[in-house]
C-alpha cells in the first residue's frame, strides 16, 4: 500500500506542479485576451450585480446573484487560504505571493467564461431545480458527440467530491479542533482510532447533513450567511495584525515583488528557493485555492436567477478576487510581516499561520496570551472554512451524480457524503486523498477544452451585453452627443 501511495503521490505532484500550471494559466491568459481584459473593466459591474441592483424575481433560477456567489465562495474559501498559503511561502519564499496574485488575475477571466457558459446551457431537472455546469455546456454547447467528455468530467468531479470536498475538509477541521482542545483525545486501544475524532466527525456529518439534505436553496441560505461572516472574521483579525505591524509593511511588499523574480536566499530556517520554484508554488497554491478552470464553481453559479448568462459571468469573476487577492493575501502578509516563514524547524501549514498570528499579536498582547489567541483565530477560521467547503462540494457532487445516474441517486449520494465526512474525521487515508486530488485536477482538462472551443460563444454574449452596462450605453451616448451638437 505504501508503494502504491508513493507513486500516486508522485503523479499528484506532477499534475499539480507542472501540467495544470501550464494548462490553467495558459487558458486564463488566452481567455483574458479573448475577452479584452474583462476582469479589469467588468469588476465594478460585477459588484453592482452582486448587490442585487439587477435582480428580478421572475427570472429563471434558484438563487440570487449574491447567494450563487456565496455558495461558490464557500467551496473555494477553504483550508487552502490558511494552510495552503503558508505552505507556498514556507517552500517558495515571499515571491510565491506575487505569482499567487497573477494566478488570481487571469483566473478571474476563466471564472467569467465558465460561469457564463454554465447559465447559458443549464436546464431544469425533473424536480424543477436548475442543473448546470461543465457536463451540460460540454454536451449542449459542443454537441452530443462530445457527451463522452461531459461524462468524464462528471465522473471525475463526483469522485473528487468525496476527497477534496469531504474527507480532507473533515480531517483538517478535526485536527484543528483537537489541536485547540487536546484533552478531548481518547485513543481506542490499538485500533488507531480516537473517540474524540469520531465524536467530532459525527458532529460534522450531522451539521452538514441538516443543510445539504434540504438541497440548493437551503445551501444558498446557509452560505449567504456563513461566507460573509467567516470572511469578515478572518480579514478583520489579519488587518489588526497588519495595522499593528504597519511600519514593516512597505518592506514586506517590496520583498514579495523582489523575490518573485529573483528567488529567495537561505535565511533563518528557510532553505532558499529559486525564481522558478517560487513561481511554481505560488501558481499551484493559487489554482488550488480559487479553483479557476477546474469546473466546480460553474455548477453553483448555474443556479443564479437571471435571463442574461453573461451577468453571472461578471459576478463569478469576483470569486478569485475575494478568495485569493483578498483572503489569501491576508494570510500571506501576516506571515511575511512577522518573518514566520523563516522560522527554523518543521513548522508548516496551518501551524505556521497560527505561529505568524501569534507573533503578530506580540505588539498588542504580552505573555502567553498571544500564542493562544493566534491559535484560536486560525482554528476558528479552519472550522468555518472547512465546514462551508464541505457544504458546497456536496452540491457539486450531487449535480454530477444526477447527471450520470438521474435524480434517484441524489439522496443516497448525500447520505454517503455525510458518512465519508465521519470517515475523514476518524481516520487518515492518504491513498484515497491523493487519488481524489488527482481527479480534482484531472477534471480541469475536459473543462478547459470546452472553454477554449466555446470562447467565441461567450465573446458574443459579452459583446451583445456590454452596451447595456451603464457607462457603455451606446444609445445614451448618442443622445448626449446629439444634445451637445444642438447647443
Amino acid at each position: 500500500m505504501e508503494f502504491l501511495n508513493h507513486w500516486v503521490e508522485l503523479v499528484d505532484n506532477y499534475l499539480w506542479g507542472y501540467v495544470l500550471v501550464f494548462l490553467l494559466v495558459g487558458t486564463g491568459l488566452f481567455l483574458t485576451v479573448r475577452m479584452r481584459g474583462v476582469q479589469v473593466w467588468g469588476l465594478w459591474h460585477g459588484i453592482k450585480l452582486t448587490r442585487g441592483l439587477y435582480d428580478k424575481k421572475e427570472d429563471e433560477g434558484d438563487l440570487t446573484h449574491f447567494k450563487a456567489l456565496a455558495t461558490a465562495l464557500s467551496a473555494t474559501v477553504g483550508v487552502g487560504n490558511i494552510a495552503g498559503v503558508a505552505i507556498a511561502l514556507r517552500q517558495g519564499g515571499p515571491g510565491a505571493m506575487f505569482w499567487l496574485w497573477v494566478t488570481a488575475a487571469v483566473g478571474m477571466t476563466t471564472k467569467f467564461t465558465e460561469c457564463t457558459l454554465a447559465v447559458k446551457y443549464r436546464r431544469m431537472d425533473a424536480a424543477g431545480f436548475v442543473a448546470g455546469g461543465p457536463m451540460y455546456y460540454i454536451e449542449r454547447g459542443l454537441g452530443p458527440h462530445w457527451k463522452w467528455l461531459a461524462v468524464t468530467f462528471a465522473f471525475l468531479a463526483g469522485f473528487a467530491s468525496f476527497g477534496v470536498g469531504c474527507m480532507a475538509q473533515a480531517g483538517e477541521l478535526t485536527r484543528a479542533f483537537m489541536g485547540l482542545f487536546p484533552g478531548l483525545s481518547h485513543p481506542l486501544g490499538q485500533s488507531g482510532l480516537d473517540l474524540g475524532n469520531i465524536v467530532i466527525g459525527l458532529a460534522i456529518a450531522l451539521a452538514t447533513g441538516v443543510v445539504i439534505i434540504g438541497g440548493i436553496r437551503r445551501i444558498g441560505e446557509v452560505t449567504s450567511f456563513l461566507v460573509p461572516l467567516m470572511a469578515l472574521f478572518y480579514i478583520a483579525a489579519a488587518l489588526v495584525i497588519i495595522v499593528a505591524n504597519i511600519t514593516r509593511l512597505p518592506a514586506a511588499v517590496a520583498l514579495i515583488f523582489h523575490d518573485a523574480f529573483t528567488g529567495t536566499a537561505a535565511v533563518g530556517g528557510f532553505t532558499g528557493a529559486g525564481f522558478i520554484y517560487a513561481m511554481q508554488m505560488g501558481v499551484r497554491r493559487g489554482l488550488f485555492s480559487n479553483e479557476s478552470g477546474l469546473g466546480s464553481a460553474p455548477i453553483a453559479h448555474a443556479t443564479a436567477k437571471t435571463d442574461r448568462p453573461v451577468r453571472e459571468g461578471y459576478v463569478a469573476l469576483l470569486e478569485p478576487f475575494i478568495d485569493t487577492i483578498v483572503i489569501c493575501s491576508m494570510t500571506g502578509l501576516v506571515i511575511v510581516l512577522t518573518g514566520a516563514w523563516t522560522e527554523p524547524g518543521k513548522i508548516g501549514g496551518a501551524d505556521l499561520t497560527a505561529h505568524a498570528f501569534a507573533a503578530g499579536l506580540g505588539n498588542l498582547i504580552a505573555g502567553q496570551g498571544q500564542a493562544l489567541l493566534g491559535r484560536i483565530i486560525v482554528t476558528v477560521g479552519i472550522i468555518l472554512f472547512a465546514y462551508s467547503t464541505a457544504i458546497s462540494w456536496s452540491y457539486y457532487g450531487d449535480r454530477c451524480v444526477s447527471y450520470l445516474f438521474g435524480l434517484k441517486a441524489v439522496l443516497p449520494y448525500r447520505y454517503l457524503f455525510c458518512f465519508f465526512l465521519l470517515v475523514g474525521a476518524a481516520i487518515k487515508i492518504d491513498l484515497v486523498w491523493n487519488l481524489c486530488d488527482i481527479m480534482n485536477g484531472a477534471m480541469a482538462v475536459p473543462n478547459l477544452v470546452a472553454l477554449i472551443l466555446l470562447s467565441g460563444v461567450v465573446w458574443k454574449e459579452l459583446r451583445d451585453y456590454r452596451p447595456r452596462i451603464p457607462g457603455f450605453d451606446r444609445e445614451l451616448r448618442e443622445k448626449k452627443a446629439a444634445a451637445a451638437n444642438k447647443t
